[in-house]
């Protein structure tokens, strides 16, 4: 790996470590503006970038180093979660450190492999379905583990929530399609000095 891609390597993981960390933090604080309480934390609105990552990652450079990123995304989120945003005298803090990095670590491998078989269709097929299936997952995966028999309504929140990310997504195809643009001019560059 030279050194150019090895530093964008770590870039892209220390980006989706801080997004994690940061969404986690954000998850524990409901929306309290038209009536959204119930519905929709703040993390809903930081979380569908680290799909954005990913997926950038997998166009980029391919699976195997999309899978990389995730798990060094994932050790250092995981990390930056319980060292900065949880409070070990608060279960359910400590349950969305756990039901976090479980939802992320599974929703991830998923979109690294949905998105990996639909690379060669049109631009925006493989970003748009791995990322509404990964968060889905996630979603789900995420409002069980930390709020499941807490007395909170996960149920309405999760729902809020993946409409939001599901939102977030198709706005994050105008940042993935300005990148596989650049990554192009860049490689066309490459090409030209090496001839």
């Amino acid at each position: 790996m030279n050194k150019i891609k090895k530093c964008f390597f770590f870039i892209l993981a220390l980006l989706m470590a801080l997004i994690v960390a940061l969404s986690n933090y954000l998850v524990q604080f409901p929306v309290n503006y038209f009536g959204l309480k119930d519905l929709l934390t703040y993390g809903a609105f930081s979380y569908p970038v680290a799909f954005l990552i990913t997926d950038l990652a997998n166009r980029k450079y391919g699976k195997n180093s999309a899978k990389k990123i995730v798990y060094l995304g994932f050790l250092l989120g995981v990390f930056l979660t319980f060292y900065l945003s949880t409070n070990y005298s608060d279960l359910i803090s400590i349950r969305i450190a756990i039901g976090s990095g479980v939802a992320f670590l599974f929703a991830q491998l998923v979109d690294v492999h949905i998105f990996d078989k639909l690379r060669k269709k049109i631009w925006f097929i493989a970003p748009l379905t791995s990322s509404l299936v990964g968060s889905t997952i996630d979603t789900f995966l995420f409002f069980s583990i930390s709020f499941y028999g807490t007395g909170i309504n996960w149920i309405a929140l999760s729902f809020g929530d993946l409409c939001v990310k599901i939102f977030v997504a198709l706005v994050m195809l105008i940042p993935f399609r300005i990148s596989i643009n650049y990554f192009q001019e860049i490689s066309n560059v490459k090409k030209k000095i090496s001839v």
